[in-house]
């Protein structure tokens, strides 16, 4: 017995160390962006069936006295708020309900609404998905400050694509491809993205700028949660005599700026590696799903609370921006069809809507079960 409670329940074992970390993640952000959904749609007057903190059958819950039901679900890989009116979790419209709803129903039901009010409270989710992101940063910020480093070009690697173009040791950079760069994380977070792709530096050398063309290369690193990732590289290092390392400290507004400034970044480079990878310029296995979140949590939780929290945010930045592909039934194919609806001034056909959910939701499952086959046997 002094041998099965430490493998159960001790911080190595896969209920402490693994499962649990994994179901915080995932609930912290699921439950912010569900939360996004159900507040603007009540806000909106919009009635509420349920909240659900995951899928399938119901494990607990309770009716509060709107008549919303909150539960948690036994499959805890994500969410949904269901509004009056709705035939399923992925919100559209079910006629045969419609004509049963009493003409009070009907009055807050979400498809009578006007389609402002059902983008509002649709967006609303990512957009809180994004918001926990920025409010996770301006915390960190706050508390820890950010390392930085000057600019500063200290050494070349031989046969790199910097010592190709010409780089010095010395070389300040200014800009990375049009984008002013201010700090030597900048560099690296402009160029890791870019692997193949041609970019034009900025470099300031004895008293004068001067433009060099150079070609990030892909490379292999592990990152502090032990994955493996590819990224552009250029074979330029930073030292600590010229890049003076330190850390800046901020007041919770300048932490707040900044913390909405690295959120954009993140969401820039996300839009940036969708595009590369539908473009088959992206390495497949830099994807992954539940089992790779998983690890990635555990991994966190043993790191320290702190990164188990800023895993939340990078986390909820990617549910954000995924859900805001113009792909039913995610959140940006409605929001796409709500978009027609305001240019042609009536809703889309229900057949029409029928076709693109379900071509929508084969793409959907589609990439669920390309994730998986890459976390147990594509990687």
């Amino acid at each position: 017995m002094s041998q099965i409670l430490p493998a159960m329940f001790g911080t190595d074992s896969l209920l402490v160390g693994t499962i649990i970390p994994f179901l915080f993640v995932l609930t912290v952000v699921v439950f912010v962006h569900e939360m996004g959904h159900y507040l603007v749609g009540r806000w909106c007057g919009i009635g509420v069936r349920a909240f659900s903190i995951g899928f399938g059958p119901e494990l607990f819950g309770f009716t509060d006295r709107h008549g919303t039901r909150w539960k948690l679900s036994a499959i805890p890989l994500g969410g949904y708020v269901k509004f009056v009116g709705d035939m399923n979790v992925t919100s559209t419209p079910d006629a045969q309900e419609a004509e049963k709803l009493s003409d009070e129903e009907r009055k807050v039901a979400f498809h009578t609404q006007p389609v402002w009010k059902r983008a509002a409270t649709v967006v609303a989710g990512p957009l809180f998905n994004f918001l926990l992101t920025i409010a996770v940063f301006t915390v960190v910020f706050t508390m820890y400050g950010r390392f930085v480093s000057e600019p500063m070009v200290a050494e070349i690697r031989p046969g790199s694509p910097a010592a190709v173009a010409g780089f010095q040791p010395g070389d300040r950079f200014v800009s990375v491809d049009g984008e002013k760069v201010t700090t030597f994380s900048d560099v690296q977070r402009l160029v890791s993205g870019r692997a193949g792709d041609k970019l034009n530096f900025v470099l300031h050398r004895d008293g004068k700028d001067i433009t060099l063309a150079a070609t990030p290369e892909p490379m292999e690193q592990t990152d502090a949660l032990g994955n493996k990732l590819k990224v552009g590289v250029i074979g330029v290092i930073n030292d600590e005599q010229l890049g003076r390392p330190r850390v800046v400290s901020y007041s919770p507004a300048g932490a707040f700026v900044e913390a909405v400034r690295e959120t954009g970044n993140i969401i820039a480079r996300t839009g940036q590696f969708f595009q590369r990878f539908a473009a088959g310029r992206e390495d497949k296995c830099q994807l992954g799903g539940p089992v790779k979140i998983a690890d990635m949590a555990g991994r966190a939780a043993k790191l320290g609370f702190e990164w188990l929290v800023q895993l939340v945010a990078l986390l909820s930045v990617g549910i954000g921006f995924l859900n805001l592909l113009p792909i039913p039934p995610l959140d940006g194919g409605h929001l796409l069809f709500y978009g027609i609806e305001a240019v042609i001034r009536r809703p889309v056909s229900e057949r029409t809507m029928e076709i693109f959910y379900r071509i929508g939701m084969l793409a959907v499952l589609g990439f669920m079960v390309f994730v998986f086959w890459n976390d147990l046997f594509g990687c």
